[in-house]
């Protein structure tokens, strides 16, 4: 975004949370001539519209905004509430189950699906929708109550829909909404009273059209949160688990434990096309600069002596750091893994902190920690010939059923002042990817984000992996002949279906 843009876009940011409609109409107009392909100021555009309540025009822009960048949770959420505000429940829920799966943790998408569903009388999608959003909302949720009474109530369970309603008035009693609510829970009691004849002497009770209150109205106006720069801390983060289950703790970390320590003893090397995406960040988290490239990757595992693994990795284009943007290197994403490999994991303190999800499966949360009294084997920065080792603290997500690791996201233990590495955030998506072949499926990394504040500056970058392709060896043979670079003469190579 050039300069004049991004000053105009910032004027216009505190005129929108000043309320000044008028004055952020006018910067926003400067800035979007000049950047009309910007998804911030498609989105700003569509968050002044909203508030303007021309939801067609807000509609129009925030769709833009969600073409150009479809993993922007506020933005698909913003859309989903302007879909519901225009009726068109359809395109409603396509953005809301966007939204979820760019962050399963957010209430507020859920409680906006659950009202979708409530309006075309699927009750039953609405009262689930509905309890996920108050068990991952917590206290913020009151809304979702409404949501989860009115679809009760539809599926015929009056008590626990009437529960629901008063819960909703406990956690908001002077909601303007709450006469409302009041005149809805007296009818349903009303026909619980007693039984109604009909005309033909038949018994039947009185049917209430539901909704009777509109959720939407129950909702704060629609906050304007300029994201952060980088994604919370791992410890500022409360992930939503699952109440009242033990986790098996031993069973977990041996059973990832030996996934990775399979991949090392049946794999010498891994080839893979990697495409990255670079940009440097101004301080509201917009891009200044963006650039890509694409690598041959290849990732070479040793274990040259018991206890010790050593990955090296290699791309093809990029000899020097004059390859890579800004001259940095970024690697390790394949290596982050051997957190759990047995060889490793001592060097950690890890707890199991419960059973969560993450898209849609089932998996233990762990939380790890570098001890400070064994070395840092995991992580570390070469500036010139120093090598300065980096200690890490991090949460994993581990299929309940199979111990496969589905994601892991890692951070700075402390600072580095003395390189002027202030912060570093990563995260690496795990999936499987088939080899026919050898009737075998592994998994490897998909994709890898990294952000990190260096020398002043501060850098996001992802990396995604495709085209696997899997080099394999007896694994009595890699042991017994180590070597600091991958040969081609006895590994055998076929490629991956990611």
């Amino acid at each position: 975004m050039p300069g004049k843009a991004r000053k105009e876009t910032k004027r216009a940011v505190a005129a929108l949370r000043s309320g000044n409609l008028r004055d952020a109409e006018k910067h926003l107009d400067v800035a979007y001539n000049l950047v009309p392909s910007s998804p911030d100021l498609n989105f700003l555009m569509g968050y002044l519209y909203f508030q303007k309540r021309d939801y067609a025009q807000a509609g129009n822009y925030l769709g833009t905004a969600t073409n150009l960048r479809p993993h922007d949770v506020q933005a698909l959420t913003l859309l989903g509430r302007v879909s519901l505000e225009r009726e068109d429940y359809r395109s409603a829920r396509s953005a809301l189950e966007q939204a979820l799966e760019a962050d399963a943790e957010n209430w507020l998408p859920r409680n906006l699906l659950a009202d979708s569903y409530l309006r075309q009388r699927n009750y039953e999608k609405a009262r689930e929708q509905a309890e996920l959003a108050i068990t991952k909302g917590k206290g913020k949720a009151s809304p979702a109550q409404l949501v989860l009474g009115q679809a009760l109530v539809g599926l015929g369970r009056d008590q626990d829909g009437v529960r629901a309603l008063n819960a909703f008035l406990q956690d908001w009693p002077h909601n303007p909404l709450a006469p409302q609510v009041r005149s809805l829970i007296a009818e349903v009691e009303q026909r619980n009273s007693g039984p109604v004849p009909t005309a033909q002497g038949k018994v039947s009770r009185p049917v209430i059209a539901v909704p009777e209150v509109d959720p939407l109205r129950a909702l704060a106006e629609p906050e304007l949160s300029v994201k952060p720069w980088q994604p919370a801390g791992i410890d500022d983060v409360k992930p939503s688990l699952a109440a009242g289950v033990a986790c098996p703790m031993e069973k977990v970390i041996e059973g990832s434990g030996e996934q990775v320590k399979q991949l090392v003893d049946d794999v010498t090397r891994i080839a893979a096309v990697e495409d990255l995406l670079h940009q440097s960040l101004d301080e509201m988290g917009n891009p200044i600069r963006t650039e890509t490239r694409k690598f041959n990757y290849v990732a070479s595992f040793e274990e040259p002596e018991p206890g010790f693994i050593a990955i090296s990795e290699y791309r093809g284009e990029a000899n020097s750091l004059q390859g890579y943007p800004d001259g940095i290197a970024s690697t390790g994403f394949t290596a982050l893994a051997l957190v759990f490999h047995p060889h490793m994991r001592n060097d950690f303190e890890m707890v199991c902190e419960g059973l969560g999800e993450r898209q849609g499966q089932a998996a233990w949360l762990v939380h790890f920690r570098q001890r400070d009294d064994r070395p840092n084997r995991i992580h570390s920065y070469k500036l010139g010939n120093r090598v300065l080792p980096v200690g890490l603290k991090g949460r994993a997500w581990i299929t309940a059923d199979k111990s496969q690791i589905l994601r892991i996201e890692a951070e700075l233990v402390k600072s580095m002042p003395e390189i002027r590495l202030l912060s570093e955030h990563q995260i690496v998506d795990y999936g499987p990817v088939p080899f026919a072949r050898k009737n075998t499926s592994l998994w490897l990394p998909k994709s890898a984000e990294i952000y990190f504040e260096f020398r002043k500056h501060r850098y996001h970058r992802r990396h995604g992996f495709d085209h696997y392709m899997l080099f394999s060896v007896d694994s009595q043979e890699k042991r017994k002949e180590p070597s600091s670079k991958p040969t081609d003469k006895s590994d055998s190579a076929e490629p991956g279906k990611p």
